[in-house]
C-alpha cells in the first residue's frame, strides 16, 4: 500500500478521534459562545468580578487531525470549552491576510519556502498539516474568513507576523465589525503605541514584567483601560497580578511553550491538572495554553470556568 493511501486512512481515524475528544456533555449540548454585549473590556471585568478564568487556545487549540490556525480546529475547541483563540496573521506577496504561525510553509502545510513570498493563489491551494505531520483536508484560512467565523462566537487574540501590515489588519477587523471581539498582541512599547494609533478602540495584549511597565506604556499614549497584561510563560507572579488588579488590568499568563520545560508539559507529565485552577486563584484572568481542554476541565472542576448565562457566555446548537 502506498504511503499516500496510508496517510488518508490514518487521517480519517485521527479526525474521528479528534471529533470525539471533546467531553460527551459538550457534544450533547452544542458549542460555547463568547459574545461581548458592549465593550470587550467590560466582559473581561465581568469574568474577573465573578472569579472566573478564561482559557485561550494557543494557535487555535490544535489536536491530532486538527491543525494550528484552522477554523475547524477552533470550532472543535468551542464544542469542548468556552475559550478565546490566539491566532497568527501573515500577509501574502499580493496583500492577502491569512492565518499561519511559521514564516516558512514546510512544517504546517504541504508547501515549501517563505509564506510571505507566495501569492495567495499559490497559498490557497495548499493543505494544512497537523502537529504530528498528517496532511488534513483543510486549507489556509484568510483573516477575513476567520473574523467572519469568530463574530458572535469568540474573541480572537491576533499575533502579527512580520509580513502583516497593521493598517490592513485593522481595516479587516473593522470591515468585519469585530472591533469588540479582538485583542491585538504587542511585544514592545513601540509596537503597542503603533497599534493603538491604528486602532484606539481595540484592546492590546502588552508585555508586563513589572508595575513600571504600565507607566511606560501609559507615557506612550496607551490608556490603562485598553491594556491586557501578558506576564510571561515562566514563573507565576501573584504580587504582580495584585498590582495589575489594582489598576483594573486583566492578567494573561502562558503555560504554553516547547516541551519538556513548558508549564503545560510539566503539568501533563506530573498529572497536576489542578495547577490550572490554582493559577486562576493566584490572579490569572486568561490562561494561554497548548492544553485548553485540560485547562478548562480543571477550571470547571474548581468552579472557575465561565458559565452559560454569565458575562456574555452562552451555549447551544
Amino acid at each position: 500500500m502506498g504511503r499516500k493511501r496510508v496517510f488518508r486512512i490514518g487521517f480519517a481515524g485521527l479526525a474521528a478521534w479528534a471529533a470525539l475528544s471533546a467531553p460527551l456533555a459538550a457534544q450533547d449540548t452544542g458549542a460555547w459562545r463568547l459574545a461581548p454585549e458592549s465593550d470587550l473590556s467590560a466582559m473581561l471585568d465581568c469574568f474577573e468580578a465573578a472569579g472566573q478564568t478564561l482559557v485561550s487556545g494557543h494557535r487555535g487549540g490544535p489536536t491530532p487531525g486538527l491543525p494550528e490556525n484552522a477554523i475547524p480546529t477552533m470550532d472543535a475547541l468551542l464544542m469542548a470549552a468556552p475559550a478565546i483563540m490566539e491566532v497568527d496573521v501573515g500577509q501574502s506577496a499580493d496583500g492577502v491576510l491569512f492565518l499561519l504561525h511559521d514564516d516558512r510553509l514546510d512544517r504546517t502545510t504541504t508547501g515549501t519556502g517563505e509564506a510571505a513570498a507566495q501569492s495567495w493563489a499559490t497559498l490557497s491551494q495548499l493543505k494544512l498539516k497537523d502537529n504530528w505531520g498528517w496532511v488534513t483536508p483543510y486549507a489556509i484560512p484568510t483573516l477575513a474568513e476567520a473574523l467572519q467565523w469568530a463574530k458572535g462566537r469568540t474573541v480572537l487574540q491576533i499575533d502579527f507576523k512580520r509580513s502583516a501590515d497593521y493598517g490592513k489588519v485593522v481595516a479587516a477587523i473593522r470591515a468585519a465589525g469585530m472591533e469588540r471581539g479582538v485583542i491585538l498582541i504587542a511585544y514592545s512599547v513601540e509596537q503597542a503605541a503603533a497599534l493603538h494609533r491604528a486602532a484606539p478602540e481595540m484592546l492590546l495584549s502588552v508585555s508586563i514584567d513589572e508595575p513600571g511597565d504600565v507607566a511606560a506604556l501609559a507615557a506612550a499614549g496607551i490608556p490603562e483601560e485598553r491594556m491586557v497584561a501578558f506576564t510571561g510563560t515562566r514563573l507565576p507572579r501573584p504580587e504582580l497580578y495584585s498590582e495589575l488588579d489594582k489598576a483594573d488590568i486583566e492578567v494573561i499568563f502562558g503555560t504554553l511553550g516547547r516541551p519538556p520545560r513548558s508549564i503545560d508539559a510539566v503539568i501533563a507529565r506530573l498529572g497536576m491538572e489542578e495547577r490550572y485552577a490554582e493559577l486562576g486563584k493566584e490572579g490569572v484572568d486568561i490562561l494561554a495554553t497548548d492544553r485548553p481542554r485540560e485547562a478548562a476541565a480543571a477550571l470547571a472542576e474548581a468552579g472557575r470556568l465561565p458559565k452559560a448565562g454569565q458575562c456574555g457566555v452562552s451555549r447551544g446548537e
